[in-house]
């Protein structure tokens, strides 16, 4: 059964490539592409050709696309239109432009020099995504300018695809025939707005339909119908798959079923996902590498310095700094999946040679596998340096008059504390030691010092010494500790309100005198309790003090256990006698109830 045997040979090299690679700090994606490498026809030949799988695979891509798109809603797709229209079209232009005329300058016909030029300046969506998934980037600055960047790539697809034909050498005989823009753009309007139409007015309503159903099989089938039927149509109509299934994510975004279909679909996305990556490398034609290394060596050097160079230049001025300029240059440059099928075109269409054709093919496969190591040595080496040294000197702080309220740390917590004090009209003073973080929330009209809290000329010019209030809020746990220790010492008269990361940071706090601290999560962990309490049949008054008596069981418990944060037996010794005395507490109550 060599299908069986295929699919057991394809699945063995991930179980075996993928965890090598995540342990050495390269990431899964180079874990699939290396082992479809290994398996392919071109080295071990444990597999047939890679073309049918590659096919079906896509299908990963697409589900990927689809569940980015049920995070965005469509108000926050409005705000990518900057990093989408105008970072896209740069990028693009300008690697266009570049590496066309470098093709030129090596011998190219200008019209396959174009053709080379465009299909290199596009990325790879699924390479990019899944790693910036992995490593929690997808949110940063240089992760949202990524994303909005491989949009505008995917709508370049189509001019490319209409002009194709104008391309063909005069006289050639030729099979293409595409018709012109403008009817390929009007039909690909037409399509979007029949799919926005369709969401709106049938697919909701189906959705309910199939959840009232109660048949969780039927809600997974009616979940990836949806996504492969939008797909199918928008590429139909000239736009990419991956387009389409990410503006059916955006559609359903606001839609109550949208947790169960990210459920339903995660999984299937994740396999089809791996096995692209491993249908890429195992099509890598490995004999032109070795027949033709400094070729290919050379081709692969000059697309990933080009691109990287344009990419970082533009995320440099667009995010106002070179660390995450230099994570968008990494991240964009290799080649995508869609040179594939524009390279294929072209040489069959003759505007490319077959030669040449092979050797931008192998190019840009040699490029995705350069790409998460190059981001694993960013990530280790260059990043650190880069935020090491300041981008720019800290902001010379002038609060407005003289706030009753210093804010250290304008993250999560931060924003909403400073959100209600605004909201009362009262005054307060924000700093964050993130120049990047800082940029992102002016845009929305916060006023925020770049600085370190734990500097005390700082907190001097904050006006500390008259303050009557320090709300630290600091992320990265050393920093929060080394500023409460800095504000203790010369501000003793603020009353501090800290958060803690989790219970050892909180025990560090407390260790330092701080009496108000709030763990992360800990409130809203109770509220859920308290939720989950009466989903269960408790009514909200037995739920409540429920509630109230483990919150202060589990307060005493602190109390009782700070001084001993740094032995653990006696930290497993009183959360062992602290589990025993709540379980008598919830008795009590039990019979106290019984009674009544």
């Amino acid at each position: 059964m060599p299908f069986l045997r295929e699919v057991f040979v394809y699945l063995a090299a991930a179980v075996v490539a993928v965890p090598i690679a995540s342990r050495l700090g390269l990431g899964s994606v180079l874990g699939y592409l290396s082992a479809g490498v290994v398996i392919g026809p071109h080295v071990m030949a444990l597999t047939g050709e890679a073309e049918p799988v590659l096919r079906a695979a896509e299908l990963g891509v697409v589900l990927l696309l689809f569940l980015i798109g049920l995070e965005l809603e469509p108000k926050r797709l409005l705000q990518l239109r900057v990093p989408v229209f105008g970072l896209g079209a740069l990028q693009v232009g300008g690697t266009t432009a570049l590496l066309a005329l470098a093709a030129m300058g090596f011998g190219l016909p200008w019209r396959a020099a174009i053709i080379a030029g465009f299909g290199l300046s596009l990325s790879s969506t699924a390479f990019v995504l899944q790693l910036l998934s992995e490593r929690n980037e997808r949110t940063t600055p240089a992760g949202q300018a990524s994303f909005g960047i491989l949009l505008f790539q995917d709508l370049a697809v189509i001019p490319m695809l209409a002009v194709l034909p104008a391309l063909v050498m005069p006289g050639a005989a030729t099979a293409l025939q595409a018709p012109p823009l403008w009817r390929t753009a009007l039909v690909a309007a037409a399509v979007i707005a029949a799919v926005v139409a369709v969401s709106r007015l049938l697919v909701r309503p189906a959705l309910r339909v199939v959840a009232q159903l109660h048949n969780p099989e039927l809600f997974t089938v009616t979940a990836l119908l949806l996504v492969v039927g939008t797909a199918w149509a928008v590429s139909a109509a000239g736009l990419s798959m991956a387009l389409g299934s990410f503006l059916a994510g955006v559609l359903l975004a606001g839609s109550a079923y949208r947790h169960e279909l990210e459920a339903d679909i995660a999984p299937f996305k994740g396999i089809l996902l791996g096995l692209f990556f491993m249908a890429v490398g195992s099509g890598a034609n490995v004999s032109l590498l070795l027949q033709r290394p400094l070729l290919v060596g050379g081709l692969v050097l000059g697309l990933v310095a080009t691109k990287a160079a344009v990419a970082a230049t533009i995320g440099r001025f667009a995010l106002r700094s070179a660390e995450p300029g230099l994570t968008l240059g990494i991240l964009l440059s290799q080649g995508g999946e869609f040179a594939f099928v524009l390279f294929g075109m072209a040489a069959g269409q003759g505007i490319l040679d077959r030669p040449t054709a092979d050797a931008l093919v192998m190019a840009v496969t040699v490029s995705m596998a350069t790409t998460p190591a190059l981001f694993a040595l960013h990530t280790r080496f260059s990043r650190p340096a880069l935020r090491r040294g300041p981008a720019r000197p800290y902001d010379a702080v002038e609060p407005e008059g003289e706030p009753p309220v210093i804010i250290a740390g304008f993250g999560r917590v931060g924003q909403v504390v400073g959100r209600v004090l605004r909201a009362k009209h009262i005054a307060f003073t924000a700093m964050d030691a993130s120049s990047e973080h800082i940029e992102f929330i002016r845009r929305f009209g916060n006023r925020v010092f770049f600085g370190d809290a734990s500097r005390l000329d700082l907190l001097r010019a904050a006006r500390a010494d008259r303050a009557r209030v320090f709300v630290l809020a600091i992320d990265d746990v050393d920093a929060s500790v080394r500023t409460a220790e800095m504000v203790l010492e010369h501000f003793p008269h603020l009353v501090i309100f800290a958060r803690a990361r989790n219970r050892q940071h909180a025990y560090r706090l407390r260790a330092l005198g701080i009496t108000h601290i709030m763990r992360e999560t800990w409130l809203s962990s109770l509220e859920m309790t308290a939720d989950v309490l009466v989903a269960l049949g408790l009514d909200d008054e037995e739920a409540r003090r429920t509630l109230e008596r483990f919150r202060a069981h589990d307060e005493n418990l602190f109390e009782q256990t700070w001084k001993d944060r740094g032995d653990e037996d006696k930290l497993a010794a009183a959360a062992n006698r602290g589990r025993q005395e709540l379980e008598r507490l919830f008795e009590e109550d039990a019979k106290v109830r019984r009674s009544a």
